[in-house]
């Protein structure tokens, strides 16, 4: 056990935060921690490191565990150079490395193997920390560093890069890579997706699936969830609930305790009114006055079954439709996306085409900066584009849902938001639409301006639900929502009759809504039948091919090559005769070199045992046969190298 926590409280001020909170965390769970926001998941989790204590409750850590949090750009120097900054990780074993070579010169000076005694304590020595610093792959340090730069996006950055010169999401990205290196028995990580693009995004999964250590992991990337975690903490209430399986699996398990819980108190109350009934006619009864105090007793007896609380459920949204447009409904044709005009224009792809067909719904994806919500305005006409055509077809009624809801009047009251771009409808009918996404009593009444980016969402898509648009296109929008938002919002696509053209960053929701996957890049538009994996699997097989056909080139290129030498050279017998024999030591020198570094890192191994450097003579020979063998090799490899350049 890493860590437990039992019957936690924390409240701040008259607030309760948390209540009654049991958990434990093994050596290498998966744990994902979900809650509403202002659950107390941030709370939770300064409980658990430390940085906060409970008002009551007890929480227990294995001595020695290490726990390690993700916090934005936590523990960065920025006076630090990107390397200089991953070096520091290492600190205490290239210190180790420091004290070997200097214990290494000591032990071939003459004076330390004139004296015994020291000579065996230094011997002694030596093996302990030799084998400390193998223990902790004191030798892959750079290949640890390099693996995680690459992997978290920073593969074409210069590890001699200043930390200060890095935007906000690299240093975040670049305090998580930090942190993934220090490799804590208990990692948490609180948003690790925010800033990843998809490779990214893959590549941190696949890593942390592997990772030796415990997770704990809050996220609103419910895909990302899937693929990492075995057990979901839900906090709820101020209390926490545990449940086997990834996310997906605990959607099915909730839903199922929940209707289970609503039976089992329907018919709990069911029993209760009658019980009650019978004592309310027969108490005054001398005749069944006893029988009616027998059930008041069982009443008082019976472990009440707490009501299911549903008020947090989802919002009711429903998008509808009066007309259904034509079969084609958007054409688009050799359209060039760019950003800017005069000399700051930008030209971001140079040719868009794709025909979209009622009914579709296409995810579109692409790099961050491709032009994606450039080209969701550039269809609806609101960004002028100088080349390519655009055609809707007939009967289309647009929906736009903008992704950071600029559409909206700060100013406005909720309640007049909605109505007054309706003005025709009755204040009820508005205010059942507004409670349809959860905004309801005095938030109708506050400013547009002070309201959550949720609340904003949640309004943006009021105004859908009343437009009844046919062709609904959506930049982002799942960007503010919670998980029950979400949950809400993809039910309500997957029942709309309409047409979906939208971009999102959300591999869940790309993977539960589209038809077809639109990749976005330099060369255009390339659509992909399926949801979000199958344009994964399609990808993987073209890599592949990719991968097969620049090898089959390769091979080709150097046949071809060799041909052509064959063809052109001529040398001449004392020539050919140089090039036999260099190419026969170039092999020879290969041997030597394999043995060597074998034998070097069998008397290392043999200087780590007892039985080598608890005895004097016995070690020194070993000294002396390493030094030698060490020579040995840098002499070869000098040699190696020079003739692989002559060959």
């Amino acid at each position: 056990m890493i860590l437990s926590a039992e019957n936690l409280y924390k409240s701040y001020g008259e607030k309760t935060i948390l209540e009654e909170i049991h958990l434990k965390i093994e050596d290498n769970d998966r744990i994902g921690l979900i809650g509403i926001n202002g659950a107390g998941k941030s709370t939770l989790l300064k409980l658990l490191t430390g940085r906060e204590e409970p008002d009551s409750g007890e929480i227990a850590r294995r001595s020695g565990a290490a726990v390690g949090m993700l916090e934005q750009n936590a523990g960065l120097d920025k006076h630090n150079t990107i390397w200089q900054e991953m070096m520091r990780v290492f600190s205490a074993l290239t210190e180790l490395e420091s004290r070997l070579r200097q214990t290494e010169k000591l032990l071939a000076s003459p004076e330390v193997i004139a004296d015994e005694q020291r000579f065996a304590a230094l011997s002694h020595d030596y093996a302990v920390m030799q084998e400390n610093f193998e223990k902790h792959d004191g030798y892959l340090i750079e290949v640890k560093i390099k693996t995680i730069l690459n992997g978290m996006g920073f593969a074409d950055k210069s590890c001699d890069m200043m930390i200060d010169k890095l935007s906000g999401g690299e240093k975040t990205r670049l305090a998580l890579a930090k942190l993934l290196l220090e490799e804590p028995q208990l990692l948490i990580l609180d948003e690790p997706t925010n800033h990843l693009d998809f490779k990214t995004l893959r590549w941190l999964e696949s890593y942390l699936t592997g990772y030796k250590g415990a997770l704990l992991v809050v996220s609103h990337d419910r895909y990302f969830l899937d693929k990492i975690v075995t057990t979901i903490w839900e906090i709820e209430r101020h209390r926490l609930s545990s449940w086997r399986g990834n996310y997906s699996k605990y959607v099915l398990l909730k839903e199922e305790a929940t209707q289970r819980q609503c039976k089992e108190y329907e018919k709990q109350q069911a029993t209760l009114a009658s019980l009650q009934d019978y004592v309310d006619r027969n108490m005054a009864r001398a005749s069944t006055s006893k029988s009616a105090k027998g059930r008041l007793k069982a009443i008082e007896r019976m472990e009440l079954i707490e009501r299911p609380h549903l008020a947090d459920k989802r919002a009711n949204i429903r998008f509808e439709t009066d007309m259904a447009p034509f079969r084609d409904v958007l054409t688009v044709t050799g359209m060039e996306l760019a950003v800017g005009s005069g000399e700051t224009r930008k030209q971001l792809v140079p040719d868009v085409s794709l025909t979209m067909h009622r009914g579709e719904r296409i995810a579109l994806i692409g790099a961050n900066g491709i032009g994606k919500s450039t080209f969701l305005k550039a269809v609806q006409g609101i960004e002028k584009m100088k080349k390519g055509r655009v055609e809707w077809s007939k009967n289309v009624k647009i929906g736009y849902y903008e992704q950071e809801n600029r559409q909206l009047h700060p100013e406005k009251m909720v309640l007049h938001e909605l109505w007054d771009r309706f003005p025709n409808c009755t204040e009820q009918k508005i205010r059942s639409v507004l409670g349809c996404v959860l905004l309801t009593g005095d938030n109708v009444f506050k400013q547009v301006g002070v309201i959550s980016g949720g609340e904003k969402a949640k309004l943006s898509f009021a105004v859908l639900i009343m437009e009844r648009a046919n062709v609904l296109i959506l930049d982002e929008p799942t960007n503010h929502l919670d998980l029950l938002a979400k949950e809400s919002l993809e039910d309500a696509l997957l029942a709309y009759d309409g047409t979906i053209l939208f971009v999102s960053h959300d591999r869940y929701l790309l993977n539960k809504i589209p038809t077809h996957i639109a990749e976005l890049d330099r060369d255009g538009l390339h659509l992909y039948e399926g949801r979000y994996d199958d344009y994964l699997e399609v990808k993987e097989r073209e890599e592949q091919r990719r991968l097969e056909a620049e090898q089959q080139q390769k091979l080709a290129q150097a046949m071809e090559q060799k041909k052509t030498q064959a063809a052109v050279s001529y040398k001449s017998k004392a020539q050919k005769s140089l090039e036999a024999q260099n190419r026969r030591r170039f092999k020879e020198l290969e041997t030597l070199i394999a043995d060597c570094e074998a034998l070097i890192a069998q008397t290392e191994a043999e200087m780590a045992t007892p039985e080598v450097y608890g005895e004097y003579l016995r070690m020194q020979e070993k000294c002396s046969l390493l030094e030698e063998e060490k020579q040995k090799l840098s002499g070869y490899y000098d040699e190696w190298y020079t003739l692989s350049e002559l060959l």
